[in-house]
């Protein structure tokens, strides 16, 4: 039963600040590096391969917590580009009528530059494919390191039981382990569970 963890990456500057971090290429701020260090796997519980966004924060997080695996950049896993909201928070962009009839529908207004949904999905879900018929055949566990927006995607379209979008969020750092078990018959994975997170230490 090859099984697979879906992480979001740990914290950047940033996240801290609230800020819509889609394309914008940051390391991890202290916190996040301690949280990662903090949620680092056990030797014995580190896969083989673990999948990552191209981003430092996501690359970044994969090393500390699982230390010595070999690491996929895979371009499909990069986080939503927000277009003319990228890198600015809620107070910068108060006002904007754009902006706030976005965040009225939920993310699902059309806005130029603005990367959908729909477009998300369909790129990490190609990206997603490989990397399970790759662990299934092996009947290898694995990980990948992402962001919050593929990790809805991915499981809004895949995973069973079926949830609403946004139930699958997660903090950084936190994620969700999948069963890949019926993934060659099914093209769709179960659920067992959030992944255990710890706070980093003061």
């Amino acid at each position: 039963m090859p099984r697979l963890e879906l992480v979001r990456h740990a914290m950047t500057q940033g996240n801290l600040e609230l800020r819509w971090t889609g394309t914008t290429d940051q390391p991890l701020a202290p916190a996040g590096a301690a949280l990662a260090r903090a949620n680092a796997r056990p030797r014995d519980a580190v896969p083989r391969r673990v999948w990552s966004s191209p981003l430092l924060r996501c690359r970044e997080t994969a090393a500390l917590l699982y230390p010595g695996a070999e690491q996929v950049p895979v371009p499909g896993f990069r986080e939503t580009g927000f277009g003319p909201f990228e890198n600015k928070n809620h107070r910068e962009l108060e006002g904007d009528p754009l902006y706030e009839a976005w965040v009225k529908s939920a993310g699902a207004a059309p806005v130029p530059g603005l990367e959908s949904r729909e477009a998300v999905a369909a790129r990490a879900l190609s990206a997603f494919r490989p990397a399970a018929d790759e662990l299934t055949a092996l009947g290898e566990d694995g990980a990948i390191v992402t962001h919050g927006g593929v990790i809805m995607a991915l499981c809004a379209a895949l995973a069973t039981p079926e949830q609403d979008y946004y139930e699958w969020w997660v903090p950084c750092c936190g994620g969700w382990l999948l069963d890949l078990g019926k993934w060659p018959e099914t093209g769709r994975f179960s659920l067992l569970g959030e992944l255990p997170r710890k706070e980093a230490a003061e």
